[in-house]
C-alpha cells in the first residue's frame, strides 16, 4: 500500500522528469507536453485535482502553441477530464472526456489506448 511518501516521491520524480526535458539541448514540444501530461496523470493517482488540472491545461497550451495534434491532443484533452474528474468536477470532466474522443488518432494502437483509458474516466 502506498503511503504519503510514495506519493510525494512519484509527485518529485515526475517534476524531475519534466525538468530534465526541458533542459535537454534536443527537446521537441512534444516532449514538452508529454511531460506536463505525466505530472498531471502523477497528481491524479495521488488524488491532488488543483495540480493535476495546473498541468493538463500546460500540456494543452503546448499543443495550442505548437500545432500538435493526434495523439499528443487527444490526451491534453484526457489529463483535463482526468483533473477536473480528480477535483469532483463531473460535468468539466465530461466535456474534456468528449473532446478527447473527438481527436483523429492516426495510429489504431494508440486509438485503442486512448479509448482504454477515456473509459477509466
Amino acid at each position: 500500500m502506498r503511503n504519503r511518501e510514495d506519493d510525494d516521491r512519484m509527485v518529485h520524480a515526475a517534476h524531475a522528469s519534466r525538468f530534465h526535458w526541458g533542459e535537454a539541448p534536443d527537446c521537441k514540444p512534444e516532449n514538452l507536453a508529454r511531460g506536463e501530461w505525466q505530472v498531471s496523470r502523477v497528481y491524479t493517482v495521488v488524488g491532488l485535482g488543483d495540480g493535476a488540472l495546473r498541468h493538463a491545461q500546460r500540456c494543452l497550451e503546448i499543443c495550442e502553441a505548437n500545432g500538435l495534434g493526434d495523439w499528443d491532443l487527444a490526451y491534453a484533452y484526457e489529463a483535463i477530464a482526468r483533473a477536473y474528474k480528480t477535483a469532483g468536477r463531473a460535468p468539466e470532466a465530461a466535456a474534456y472526456k468528449k473532446l478527447a474522443a473527438e481527436v483523429a488518432v492516426a495510429e489504431p494502437d494508440d486509438r485503442e489506448q486512448l479509448e482504454k483509458d477515456l473509459a477509466t474516466l
